[in-house]
């Protein structure tokens, strides 16, 4: 298996909101979890760690964890045996980390920083930074500091987010990295390449950067200074690969929240920053997350000769969704939102748990292989499954559950917002309120898969035309 073929593997998509591109304020930060068709995830509050070395199971990479962390939400693996892949969560600083948006450097970059198989990966990034951080843009700069100090086995890119900025970083080859602060008014949608593009040495409010970098570049003959230094050019790639299973995910991302700006299908060259025609509701990064190309020759789910010319955001391989939102006016440590789609976003629900919530429910803790119905991962799965039976005669019963769901799941945050401030445990107040919303989901979900069941039983290929007389 090649390098590249190994990170589709585990292959993404993103997307990052600045607080004045929202509707309410809010920053969000949300990515579609990729890898496997089954592969369960679970949904933890992570202890705060003591100090100890972490040692990754992925790539061998070692630290030494000096100081003490906080408590965070994550969706580790439901196995240990290849690493942890925390993945996602909030902390108890109230900072927001979503790792990774796998990427590729061009061999030009590799071939003078090449990547280091024993640096720090996916596995590890969220258990040894997000602990750790207390604002998005220390986040950049201490995994900066790792990857610069011990290098990185992978190309990615990493979302950090609290409650007025969200930055996104990429490591472009073994050492060097860049990070965008991306602008209150604007938004990103990233998927699976180097995106970032030029660079303002001069400007280290909304740019980061490895030390040396521009050095690099300009002695190996990758950039010639004096020149825009455009990241995603000098290090990245844009080939018939990026054409079909890249750029079309961002051409959609776009036209969902810009349509006025005309994306098209078959461009391989779009903005990395683009600007919203109107605010940007948290349902709306959940549409993105969402979309297979509806409405489009390009959908999967459609009969049209194109169908599967591109590969789409929402796709069975995704083991969970999510939406991290830093909101405004409260305490994110406590009522900052980790919504939570276990499964195909397309097919599935997103749960709001709240930051400060105690312990997550125990089927958000269960789940393996084979199959198992004690698992809201495979809740959702199945979920799935009995839709992709009659996808097109399904599809509506999903949209009217999902739209149910959003509507009794925002009611029941403003209710707990309210009561919030004048609780004198707010955390045992945030745990009801996120068990919850677990249990409305849970309860409307096992409905439509009773009724997807039954729905099933005369389609079976044995069917045959009875005489009502007999």
């Amino acid at each position: 298996m090649t390098r590249r073929e190994n990170q589709l593997w585990r292959a993404c998509t993103s997307i990052l909101v600045g607080k004045a591109a929202s509707a309410d304020g809010s920053v969000l930060i949300g990515r579609n979890e990729d890898s496997k068709p089954a592969w369960p995830k679970h949904f933890r509050q992570m202890a705060a760690p003591a100090r100890y070395t972490f040692t990754s199971k992925d790539t061998g990479f070692t630290i030494d964890l000096k100081h003490p962390g906080v408590r965070y939400t994550a969706t580790p693996e439901w196995t240990e045996e290849y690493g942890v892949f925390a993945e996602d969560g909030i902390n108890g600083y109230g900072v927001a980390m979503s790792a990774t948006e796998s990427a590729y450097a061009n061999p030009r970059v590799l071939a003078y920083d090449p990547l280091n198989p024993k640096g720090i990966g996916e596995e590890a990034m969220v258990t040894v930074v997000l602990p750790y951080i207390h604002s998005a843009r220390e986040g950049v700069q201490r995994l900066g500091r790792i990857v610069s100090q011990y290098g990185t086995s992978e190309s990615n890119g990493i979302l950090f987010a609290d409650q007025n900025e969200a930055w996104y970083m990429e490591t472009g080859s073994g050492h060097h990295w860049v990070a965008q602060r991306i602008p209150d008014d604007a938004y990103a949608v990233v998927a699976n390449e180097l995106s970032i593009e030029t660079i303002d040495f001069s400007d280290t409010e909304q740019f980061m950067w490895s030390a040396g970098i521009a050095d690099f570049a300009a002695d190996h003959h990758l950039w010639e200074r004096h020149t825009p230094f455009v990241f995603r050019t000098i290090f990245g790639t844009n080939d018939a690969a990026d054409a079909t299973y890249n750029w079309p995910r961002v051409v959609a991302g776009q036209r969902h929240l810009t349509p006025s700006a005309g994306a098209q299908f078959g461009e391989t060259d779009r903005p990395f920053i683009m600007h919203p025609d109107r605010p940007i509701q948290v349902d709306d990064a959940m549409a993105v997350l969402a979309d297979h190309y509806e409405q489009t020759p390009y959908d999967p789910a459609s009969s049209s000769p194109t169908a599967h010319q591109y590969r789409p955001i929402s796709l069975p391989n995704t083991q969970e969704s999510h939406v991290l939102q830093l909101r405004p006016g409260v305490d994110n440590s406590i009522a900052g939102l980790h919504w939570l789609a276990m499964g195909v976003a397309a097919e599935s629900v997103y749960v709001p748990f709240y930051a400060g919530i105690t312990d997550t429910p125990a089927d958000y803790q269960q789940g393996a292989l084979p199959y198992s119905p004690d698992s809201a991962y495979w809740r959702y799965k199945l979920l799935g499954v009995l839709a992709d039976r009659d996808f097109g005669r399904n599809k509506k019963a999903l949209q009217n559950l999902q739209d149910d769901l959003l509507a009794e799941h925002l009611r029941l945050i403003e209710k707990t917002d309210q009561t919030l401030a004048a609780s004198t445990d707010p955390r045992a107040l945030v745990t009801a309120a996120s068990n919850e919303a677990a249990a409305l989901a849970r309860t409307a979900v096992d409905k439509q898969i009773a009724a997807f069941i039954t729905a099933a039983t005369k389609d079976s290929p044995l069917r045959f035309q009875f005489d009502p007389n007999l």
